[in-house]
């Protein structure tokens, strides 16, 4: 087994270490997710933290890590009589990107369960995570239902597998650790409201500590076990600490001015429900631990609600996290927090971001890096000097609830929340013969196999025969998330500023929607003389709607260019990703310019994605009392549909785009209801 690397040797980063050891000091806090960009150490952090974590008592020989102390009557594996226990490492499970169900939560033996009438059970990860750490690295890459799943052991402490009438419980409590790169998708906030923590990390802009992670970084690769032994007294202090904060912690105070500050400032941020009020109350129950406190003091609870409540703030995806520490402090003050003064912690005070409880003594601090310009000012739609008629970002107008968009046919890609297709979960279509491992078991289907053959097989009791040849598996339709590759025209007739921060906004309420529907996107743009690939397909909303913010606007209309261009990218992702099905959104007003005849030149650039059968939908954009119908005529050649601004309201009766249908020969009919 390799040597970890020290978490005492980890340089800056202090809430993310700060929100770690909350979390081992008080498993009830929640977990903890860590956002940020790549190479910030959070992989590295969460792995270091499993060697300080205390050695656990278990029940010998039990797979699922009772404690022998108080034993699960419940165990899959008991009842366990002898009450003698063997201590063991903490464990630190991890859980892939590319888990299935039944690895997350374990498998029954269907075969043995219906020929023999037993509970064979497999434990999962979640078992085998009992009493210890589970680790999700890219958490929000990871399926809807396998997150689910997780956090639903993670709130309730027992993981539950349920499968043809065959029920097994287990225990299930751990410490949850997420980490995630938000340039690669979001998660739900549903999803984000049920980690107790959030810490947001990026890498030190100070030179010195750069040098520093370096250094040791070089150090450890040289001689990890010689490395960790020069941070091996660090350790055991930071070990020292969080058990004697986890025996304080029975007798730490929550009295009623702390528990009206956690109120208030829920109330203040107004954070939906009450789980953040919870989280607040345990997470500052445990800074007061940390810091060899009885009593929870006002910078608890200030620490407490600078970790718990920005992740629950968040209305929307492009919504940034965060809170307002001005207001924050206001809200403390005027409920009882300006008579206490932050006292030192101590020994092994080393700043903690600011918290209550403080860290070890380690290093500098983090440095945070600026926050990014927005690219705009305020005059938007001002031109650029020297740009030739460009003109400045306009900014987008409000987004809205947007129709229902789907590809037509059946698909097989990755799950979602747009289009039909054939998935892991979802309502029962029919059975077949399984490939591999058996799944999901079609109960009538296999009965109805096995039972012409009873007499053969020498049946003389009541229970059915059943063969692996018998077992079939079931066949279920729910729905995939798709590319919707943005095409939108920036051209100098689109660049009136009323007009243009409209086409924003409802590009922006697409954005949102294929977010809330688990799509992939991408975003050309078309002005000038050419088109551009301004977003290669991605998994983030945010950084979609990042570059559509910062879009500027001029030029002629190269509309056949936008098409063409488009036309690659979707054949590139065909070969990366073949499952994933296309869904083509034109944003233009169908006026096309520049070129001999860019009119048909557009034409044949439509008439390529029409061939090949990609769903498209125009946004018709043309305003005032006369219109052209250009768009329509787009729409036609793509064997799409056009809909205008307006239509695209989901609030809107008429011009419900339910979905594309295609036919044999790749034309497409588009159905409105």
């Amino acid at each position: 087994m390799s040597t970890p690397y020290p978490f005492t040797a980890i340089v800056g980063q202090d809430d993310l270490r700060l929100g770690l050891l909350l979390n081992a000091v008080s498993p009830a806090v929640g977990g903890v997710l860590v956002r940020g960009e790549k190479g910030t150490a959070k992989s590295t952090a969460v792995r270091a933290l499993a060697a300080l974590m205390p050695e656990v008592a278990v029940v010998p020989g039990c797979r699922f890590s009772c404690d022998p102390a108080s034993p699960d009557p419940a165990c899959p594996d008991g009842p366990h009589e002898d009450t003698s226990g063997v201590s063991r490492a903490a464990r630190t499970v991890e859980l892939p990107v590319g888990a299935s169900e039944d690895r997350l939560v374990g498998a029954l033996d269907i075969e043995r369960a219906l020929a023999e009438g037993v509970k064979a059970f497999e434990p999962g990860l979640l078992a085998d995570a009992h009493r210890g750490i589970l680790y999700v690295d890219e958490v929000n890459l990871l399926h809807d239902h396998l997150v689910d799943l997780l956090l639903d052991a993670a709130a309730m402490g027992a993981s539950y597998v349920e499968r043809e009438g065959v029920s097994v419980r287990h225990a299930a409590r751990f410490l949850l650790v997420g980490t995630m790169n938000p340039e690669e998708g979001e998660l739900r906030p549903q999803l984000l409201d049920r980690f107790g923590l959030t810490v947001e990390v990026a890498a030190s802009r100070e030179t010195d500590q750069r040098v520093e992670v370096v250094r040791r970084r070089l150090a450890y690769e040289d001689d990890p076990a010689g490395f960790a032994a020069r941070w091996a007294s660090e350790e055991a202090e930071l070990r020292d600490r969080i058990t004697a904060a986890r025996a304080l912690l029975p007798e730490v105070v929550l009295g009623d001015r702390a528990l009206r500050q956690i109120a208030a400032t829920c109330a203040a941020f107004e954070v939906d429900g009450m789980r953040a009020d919870i989280v607040m109350a345990r997470t500052a129950t445990a800074l007061a631990a940390w810091a060899g406190r009885t009593d929870v003091e006002a910078e608890d609870v200030r620490q407490a609600a600078l970790l718990a409540l920005p992740h629950r703030r968040r209305r929307n995806p492009f919504d940034a996290p965060g809170l307002d520490e001005d207001k924050l402090d206001d809200t403390l003050e005027q409920n009882g927090g300006g008579d206490d003064e932050p006292e030192p912690d101590g020994p092994g005070d080393g700043g903690g971001g600011g918290g209550g409880g403080g860290l070890p003594p380690q290093g500098d601090g983090p440095d945070t890096p600026p926050s990014p310009a927005d690219g705009s000012d305020d005059t938007p739609g001002a031109p650029v000097p020297g740009q030739g008629g460009e003109q400045q970002p306009v900014r987008a107008g409000e987004p809205f609830r947007t129709k229902m968009l789907s590809v037509p046919g059946l698909g097989e890609g990755a799950a979602g929340r747009r289009s039909r297709a054939r998935t892991e979960h979802g309502r029962t279509t029919g059975a077949r013969r399984p490939e591999g491992a058996l799944t999901k078991l079609h109960l009538a289907a296999t009965v109805q196999a096995a039972a012409p053959h009873q007499r053969a097989r020498g049946r003389s009791g009541r229970g059915l025969v059943v063969r692996r040849d018998d077992l079939r598996q079931a066949t279920r339709e729910g729905r995939e998330g798709n590319l919707v590759l943005f095409v939108v025209d920036a051209s100098g007739s689109m660049a009136a500023r009323q007009r243009m921060g409209a086409v924003k906004g409802a590009v922006l309420s697409l954005l949102m929607d294929a977010y809330q529907r688990r799509d992939k996107v991408g975003l050309v743009t078309f002005r000038g003389r050419d088109a551009e690939l301004a977003l290669p397909p991605t998994s983030s909303v945010d950084a979609a709607a990042a570059r559509l913010e910062s879009l500027p606007t001029g030029g002629r209309t190269p509309v056949a260019a936008g098409l063409l261009k488009a036309h690659d990218v979707l054949r590139v992702e065909r070969l990366r990703d073949p499952s994933r099905r296309p869904l083509l959104v034109v944003v233009t007003d169908g006026r096309a310019t520049g070129g001999p005849d860019p009119v048909a030149l557009a034409a044949r650039a439509a008439r390529l994605h029409a061939a090949e059968g990609i769903a498209s939908v125009v946004v018709d954009c043309e305003t005032g009392p006369v219109r052209l119908g250009l768009a329509a005529n787009l729409a036609a050649d793509l064997g799409g549909t056009a809909v205008t601004l307006d239509e695209l309201r989901a609030e809107s009766i008429a011009g419900l785009v339910k979905d594309v249908r295609g036919t044999g020969s790749g034309h497409t009919d588009r159905r409105v209801a």
